[in-house]
Formats: C-alpha cells, sequence, structure tokens
C-alpha cells in the first residue's frame, strides 16, 4: 500500500513497501504533488512491508531493575555489568561519540533518579571525556557493542561519591549505582567532537550520513541495525538544536529529521507498537501539518486501535491533499465496512437479547367457549320473543 509521488535514482525500494524518506515541508504554493495509488516515495526513501524489527523497546519498569541471570562480568574493581540482550559489531574505542538509553537506580533502595526513555532523549557521551559522576558508566559503554542492552553495576567511588547528588536528592552519599543501558550506537571520531561542538552543517550533515547508513543496511537486510542509525540520525536533531535554526537550515534539517521519524513510525506499525508510531507521525506533523505521508500512516496506526473517528480524520485530511490517490480510499472504503460490520453485529446482539416478538397462541378449548356465548345468546334471544308476544 502506497503513497507515490516522484522518482528518484537514487531511490530504495522493495515490493509492498512501507518505509519512507521524505523532502523539506512544502511551501504555501500548493500541496505535495500524487499521481498514482502509491505511498510517497521520494529521495533515498527506504520502503518495506512485513518486517519485523526488534529494536528500540523500551524495557519493562514495573518493578525497578531488571532481575538479569547473565553472568557477572568484571570490567573493574568497581564496574561490573550483566547482559540482558547481545548487541552486534564492534565496540566503540576512546573519544568514540556514543549514543544511549539508559535508566538509573541507587542499590540499596532501589530509588530510581534517572530516565532518558522517559525524556525520549537519548544521551550522547563521549568515551574519555565523559564528566566525572559518569565514568563508571563509561567503562560499562565502552565493554558493549551496538544494540546491546546490560545491566551495570556500579561503585560509588565512579559514580556520585561521597557527596552524593545535588542534582538528584534520592542520590545520598556513597551510593552504589544500577544502571540499565542500551547503546544505540557510536560516532567514531578521532578528536571526539561532541554535537555541542559541531557546527550546524556538520551537524546537519552527520545525521544525514546516518541517514544513508540506514538505507545501506536496510538494503542488505541488516534491519536491526538500519533503525539504529535512524534513531542516532534523530539525537543529532534534538530540540535544542531544532530551536535555534530559522529558514533554510531549519528546512535542511527537517529534511533529514522528518524521514527518519516517519521511517521509525513504519517499523513500529509492523510491530504493533501503534501508540508509539502515532508519537512519531504526530511530530512531524507538528512541523509540517500537510504532511501527507504522516497523516496517511497515522490513520493506519489510529485504525489499528480502533479510534475509527480519528483515524477517517486523518484520511479524510490526507485525500484533501492526494484526491486520487487509491490507498487513502481504499482505506476509508475498509474503515466503512467495518463500521458497517461492527454494526450488524451489535444488531445482531441486541436481537440476541431482546429476542423476536412473540406469536399470540391459541389457547385450548377456545371453541367450546365461543359455543356456549352462541348458545346464551339464542336462549337469551328466545327468551326475549316469548316475552314480548307474552306483553
Amino acid at each position: 500500500m502506497f503513497i507515490s509521488g516522484e522518482d528518484d535514482k537514487n531511490e530504495i525500494g522493495t515490493e509492498n513497501t512501507a518505509f519512507e524518506h521524505g523532502k523539506p515541508p512544502q511551501d504555501a504554493a500548493g500541496p505535495p504533488k500524487v499521481e498514482s495509488d502509491m505511498e510517497i516515495v521520494e529521495e533515498n526513501e527506504i520502503v518495506t512491508e512485513n518486517t519485523a524489527f526488534v529494536h528500540g523497546e523500551p524495557p519493562q519498569d514495573a518493578a525497578g531493575p531488571p532481575k538479569v541471570e547473565s553472568d557477572m562480568e568484571i570490567l573493574h574493581e568497581k564496574v561490573k555489568k550483566q547482559i540482558i540482550k547481545e548487541g552486534h559489531g564492534q565496540k566503540p574505542s576512546k573519544y568514540s561519540t556514543c549514543f544511549l538509553h539508559y535508566r538509573a537506580w541507587t542499590e540499596t533502595t532501589k530509588h530510581k533518579f534517572d530516565d532518558t526513555w522517559h525524556e525520549q532523549q537519548p544521551l550522547e557521551l563521549v568515551l574519555g571525556k565523559e564528566k566525572k559522576e559518569m565514568t563508571g558508566l563509561a567503562i560499562g559503554v565502552s565493554s558493549m557493542k551496538s544494540g546491546e542492552r546490560a545491566l551495570l553495576h556500579v561503585g560509588w567511588e565512579l559514580g556520585y561519591g561521597k557527596e552524593g547528588s545535588f542534582s538528584f536528592p534520592n542520590v545520598p552519599p556513597m551510593a552504589d549505582i544500577l544502571y540499565e543501558v542500551e547503546l544505540i550506537g557510536f560516532d567514531e571520531t578521532k578528536e571526539g567532537k561532541a554535537r555541542a561542538d559541531m557546527t550546524v552543517e556538520e551537524r546537519i550533515g552527520a545525521a544525514d550520513r546516518r541517514k544513508m547508513d540506514g538505507n545501506s543496511l536496510f538494503k542488505e537486510d541488516k534491519l536491526e541495525e538500519a533503525m539504529q542509525q535512524y534513531e542516532m540520525a534523530i539525537a543529532y536533531m534534538g530540540d535544542d538544536f531544532m530551536f535555534q535554526l530559522f529558514g533554510k537550515y531549519r528546512d535542511m534539517a527537517l529534511a533529514v529529521k522528518n524521514p527518519c521519524h516517519l521511517n521509525m513510525a513504519a517499523c513500529l506499525i509492523k510491530l504493533k507498537r501503534y501508540e508509539e508510531a502515532i508519537g512519531h507521525c504526530s511530530i512531524v506533523l507538528s512541523e509540517d501539518e500537510n504532511n501527507v505521508k504522516a497523516m496517511f500512516r497515522r490513520g493506519k496506526a489510529r485504525a489499528e486501535l480502533g479510534q475509527t473517528d480519528a483515524a477517517r480524520e486523518d484520511f479524510l485530511k490526507a485525500r484533501k491533499y492526494a484526491p486520487e490517490d487509491k490507498a487513502i480510499a481504499r482505506e476509508l472504503r475498509m474503515l466503512a465496512e467495518q463500521d458497517k460490520a461492527i454494526y450488524q453485529k451489535q444488531k445482531e446482539i441486541y436481537k440476541g437479547i431482546f429476542g423476536p416478538r412473540p406469536e399470540p397462541k391459541s389457547k385450548r378449548g377456545n371453541w367450546i367457549i365461543r359455543l356456549w356465548h352462541w348458545l346464551l345468546s339464542l336462549f337469551y334471544y328466545m327468551f326475549r320473543r316469548e316475552r314480548v308476544k307474552a306483553d
């Protein structure tokens, strides 16, 4: 199922696809041109159908740190590691810029005091240039591969020290720390240049390279690694960075950032993680309210969740900008058929509850009563007749 636009010689695609990369937001001159019943496929776009990503799902946090049964690996006198999920590829070297998600608890009280998954913003950590309180975390990360998830046990000497943390009151003095960490990926840079030290062009260029790397990995069917590249590209385009951009620089950044969000949404739909897919599409629509691909994908996710009214609203708005698109028309037709099926089902349920109107049953012996009434009437008539004669 596609919404299609212009083709490009650099396009990467497969049959029955759903991934996408987009262009900068359309200006006020008009809506994007849509010429067929294919999803919009633009420059360097990746599309897929029926794929199975297994990446980036936030770990559960219902009852504190995860219980891990794997062997304890001693990385340092004060740092130990237990692997939750294996990674792939190489390990980062000194001065690599690492992107990771983590949760942190004090080991004795199990109080959680930090969570980048909740903030939806990965941490950027340059190995060898980390803050003092993150020394233990950096040692653990340096032993991990991309995609690996692990539980780190860090002694207070390599954490927040004797004084504890002023920023996190839940961290008392001399508190050992537990970190649940997932290494999204890393950049090998000799000088260890962080995002904050990059120029606008360098940062957009680095994100775009991540996007292109993701495209290449996808062509090799390395789906999990491709997902990591898109997530790292988005990390370069954080809210603090986008807030500072205007004019052509903002358009350049959105031309990289929005397609990555749309690719993530496509993956999440395949994983049946519809709420998260809606979130990524909504991010794109907050920047480009007329983005047909974002409206279409959000409509699909909402339809899967049973939010038919909201899904119909998205599809109708998408059809406004792509009136001839058959995929949008097909989704609207499916919603109408679904509504009809629900109505018929409800009708059957109510019919079963109240039941059919009962037919009146003839009581046994009714003919005897009618005969008796007739005889009484006859006798009464004859009695009246004789009385009239006597009078």
